[in-house]
């Protein structure tokens, strides 16, 4: 049991979110004498690729002191089992076995991978937990829903559920009490991305800012004393709309509410794009429309260095970003420091150094980021 356990904890370190976990099974080992097997599946959301999920369990077993023969084995997918087949058919007892059953309805047959799994059809000991977790799924190759292969599974060896439970690694990570948190940052900071990934995780209603379809935002670029008021207005009515219809779609008292943007953005650029005469005529709108709305319970500030900021921005490949300079995104993060000093926000101010952390590519500073929130919010 306790392997299945590392097992399952390094599988959310390294892979992805854990959803779901089924009960744990007992079944005679298979192909030689020895003690029973533990088998349980896992359902995770990951953003790797599955040859990539499949090397991660790989490494994961080989942690966990699982050495394969020569000939390799079947691996990865959203499942754990301390019961598993080498693909060469020689049986023997291991500390740990990882098979990836399937990732969602791709379909592969590969020297190293094949999905869903070849042999699922065949073992009750995985088709059991596996209904567990996903009863919906259907088998991509044969067309079968999962009872289906139950029925037609000839396995004379049926699981024993055990009164054991796995515990699910992500429970660490509890944001229940959270209900409105918004994620800012400078230009290229990656608080889009990462208002995403903590939406996507944590079952939270998502808002991104839509700066994509504003017209004025590329004229800015290339002419910035001529378009800056109208660009500013735009966004100013544009955040008021989308933030008035969220929060009356959205129980503030239930839902957790996860946004890529501040209201207070909008003075913040504004106060560095527009000429005082027009910034104190913006600040009158402004007041006036957002007096009413609620406010973020928790404000997340992403810092980056200017020469990261801009190498993200060129990476992104914007054309109307190109033409940013070091100058104006340090003017932006004056204005953040000016406003995260100011009692403006009334709510808890976390502010995240992301200079030496990339939790897009890594997951390891993606959960180093989490517990940074779990643990200012507890």
């Amino acid at each position: 049991m306790g392997h299945l356990q590392k097992a399952l904890d390094q599988m959310f370190e390294r892979v992805g979110q854990v959803q779901q976990i089924s009960r744990v099974y007992q079944s005679p080992a298979m192909g030689f004498e020895g003690e029973d097997f533990l088998n349980a599946v896992a359902y995770l959301k990951t953003d790797m690729a599955p040859e990539s999920v499949m090397q991660e369990l790989l490494s994961i077993e080989r942690d966990l002191g699982r050495r394969r023969g020569t000939s390799g084995s079947q691996t990865k997918e959203s499942t754990g089992s301390e019961n598993a087949q080498i693909a060469d058919r020689q049986y023997s007892s291991r500390t740990i076995d990882l098979d990836l059953l399937a990732y969602g309805t791709v379909a592969l047959a590969g020297p190293e991978l094949t999905l869903p799994h070849p042999r699922i059809q065949h073992r009750l000991f995985v088709l059991q937990p596996f209904l567990d977790v996903a009863p919906h799924w259907q088998h991509t190759v044969l067309g079968l829903s999962l009872n289906e292969l139950l029925e037609r599974c000839t396995d004379s060896n049926p699981p024993k559920r055990i009164a054991q439970w796995l515990k699910n690694p992500s429970a660490k990570y509890d944001f229940t009490a959270l209900r409105y948190v918004a994620i800012e940052g400078n230009i290229g900071a990656g608080k889009t991305s990462l208002a995403q990934m903590i939406a996507r995780d944590f079952k939270g209603k998502l808002i991104l800012e839509r700066f994509a379809d504003n017209p004025f935002l590329p004229q800015f670029y290339q002419d910035p004393e001529r378009y800056a008021f109208p660009l500013e207005m735009s966004f100013l009515a544009d955040r008021f709309q989308q933030l008035a219809e969220q929060s009356a779609q959205y129980d503030l008292f239930s839902d957790l509410i996860i946004t890529d943007y501040d209201r207070y953005k909008s003075l913040i650029f504004a106060k560095i794009t527009l000429t005082p005469a027009e910034f104190d005529l913006y600040q009158k709108f402004f007041h006036l429309m957002h007096r009413e709305l609620p406010r973020p319970q928790v404000y997340i500030y992403l810092a980056q260095s200017t020469d990261r900021l801009l190498d993200n921005i060129k990476q992104r490949g914007r054309p109307y970003e190109q033409s940013i300079d070091a100058d104006y995104l340090q003017k932006i993060h004056s204005g953040y420091l000016t406003h995260l000093s100011s009692e403006a926000h009334q709510g808890k101010v976390i502010r995240i150094d992301l200079e030496d952390l990339d939790f897009v590519k890594r997951r390891g500073d993606y959960l180093k980021i989490l517990d940074i929130i779990t643990k200012h919010t507890a």
